[in-house]
């Protein structure tokens, strides 16, 4: 019996495990509904905002879309160095994302998000840029999805050595 229950507790660890290291969470909160225009998302404390948003296309098959967003997150933006060809990476604490905005594509038969932001701290500096990455923070962060029929793909164009959204030229 012991060893059952000590098996159950491994199985159940190795899976939140797992779902925490996708950055989502195990309750059971509704996160986004269906609306005419695409899907309204909101997200909880806690939550990883892109990890969300590349589950939502996968799960929904969403052949492209264009989000806007704004909330509470502790987010890390990217400046593009185009001699490297690396982002530039700097993160915020406990700010609020005033401005988010991005596109679903697809590549490489995984979604493909390009998301840029700007958030402000107490002072209300604003600062942006390629959001690499964005957790919610105290509160709560809404996005609306509005999705298109036609599905686009990224390329990696060289010698730019970065990731553009293909029109099908």
């Amino acid at each position: 019996m012991k060893k059952l229950i000590y098996l159950l507790l491994l199985f159940w660890g190795v899976t939140n495990t797992n779902i925490m290291a996708q950055g989502i969470n195990q309750d059971t909160t509704k996160r986004y509904i269906k609306i005419p225009t695409g899907f309204l998302m909101v997200l909880r404390q806690g939550d990883d905002v892109l990890a969300h948003l590349e589950n939502l296309a996968n799960q929904e098959n969403i052949p492209s879309a264009n989000f806007s967003g704004m909330g509470f997150v502790n987010a890390k933006f990217g400046f593009f160095n185009f001699k490297t060809k690396e982002y530039e990476p700097k993160e915020f604490k406990d700010v609020e994302l005033a401005s988010m905005n991005g596109s679903i594509a697809w590549q490489n038969g995984k979604a493909s998000l390009h998301t840029h932001g700007v958030v402000t701290g107490k002072d209300l500096k604003a600062h942006g840029g390629h959001l690499l990455a964005a957790t919610v923070g105290t509160g709560s962060v809404e996005i609306m999805i509005t999705v298109h029929q036609q599905k686009l793909e990224r390329i990696k164009e060289e010698p730019l050595g970065a990731n553009v959204l293909n029109l099908g030229n």
